[in-house]
This record gives structure tokens, sequence and C-alpha cells, in this order.
């Protein structure tokens, strides 16, 4: 099979159950938003990957990852496709509450926003927190024009807190100086 198929030159592409929209559709540009985060995802995985003080955050991470191509996957679905694609599971949603109870466990409150930087993973973290964030707005926007699963919604706003929160467990494992935000 060929990797290219021409069928999208003219700037159309198929949702899942055939249906053709632009390249320029909200569910495109929501499950492509996605697509991006699951890469960085993968990123900041392959960032702490070897580093003992993260062992337990890249098993999340790669589950984490396993669920964004769901989210894609239901994110584009057109007319014709309903049903193909099983629905994210809401138990998803609450295994990311658990770890950022978790992560919280092991952190100091804070009382001021942080500033990211001070080591590669961290500041990874905070591009996919941000990358998360946009994505759930693309999705809010899919959401508009046509039916979005609600616990897919929930689970981007969620992942996006997991994300920071993550950011805040790296830095304190890897001892970097949190710097906080004092205008």
């Amino acid at each position: 099979m060929k990797i290219y198929t021409k069928s999208g030159d003219a700037g159309t592409t198929s949702l899942i159950g055939g249906e053709r929209v632009s390249k320029c559709d909200a569910r495109v540009e929501a499950y492509g938003t996605v697509d991006e985060l699951t890469a960085f995802v993968a990123l900041l995985a392959d960032e702490i990957r070897d580093d003992s003080r993260a062992n337990d955050v890249v098993a999340e991470l790669e589950r984490v990852e396993s669920e964004l191509m769901t989210v894609q996957a239901l994110l584009a679905v057109g007319c014709g496709g309903e049903g193909k694609i099983a629905p994210l599971e809401p138990s998803r949603v609450e295994t990311l509450e658990r770890a950022i109870d978790r992560m919280q466990a092991e952190i100091p409150a804070i009382t001021k926003f942080t500033i990211p930087g001070g080591h590669r993973a961290l500041s990874l973290s905070h591009v996919c927190r941000t990358v998360c964030r946009r994505a759930e707005r693309a999705a809010l926007r899919a959401a508009e024009i046509t039916t979005v699963d609600g616990t897919t919604l929930k689970y981007l706003n969620r992942l996006s807190d997991y994300l920071y929160t993550l950011g805040r467990l790296l830095t304190e494992r890897f001892k970097i100086e949190e710097r906080q935000w004092i205008p």
C-alpha cells in the first residue's frame, strides 16, 4: 500500500465513515492538534525514560498516548462513521484525577503561577500542557458543528491539569528551583 493517495491534493480529506471535508474543517483541526499533542507526549516520555526519578510517569504517559489516539479517532468521525469507534471510558478521566491527586501529595502547594523552565523535561511538560489546551479549544470548536463525546472534552481538560501537575512533580523530583511569577 502506498503512503500517498493523492485524494487530498485538492484540500479535502476523509473522515471515519467516508465523509469528505476540507482540511480546514474544525474536526480535522481538532484531531490534528491532538495528533501534535500525542507526538509531544511521546517526546516527553522519551526525555525522561532513562531517569529513575520518573519511571512511574513514563508508563502513565504511554497510556495517555494510546488514549489520545482514541480521542483523535473520535474527533475524526464523520457522517456514516457513527458507532465505529468505541467512546472513551469515563474511567480514563478518573484515572487522570487519581494521578493528579497522587502527584499533588508529593509536591508543595503553590499560591502563585509557575514559570516553565529549568530543565528540558519540565519545559516539555509545559509544551504538552499548552498544546493540550489548544487541542481542547479545537475540540470545543468542533463540538459547535457536530457531536463530540463529552468524555472526550473532559479528558482533554483534565489532561492539561495532569500535564501542569506533572511539570511541578518533575520540578520537585529533579530538584529544580521552581520559578514563580511575581508581577
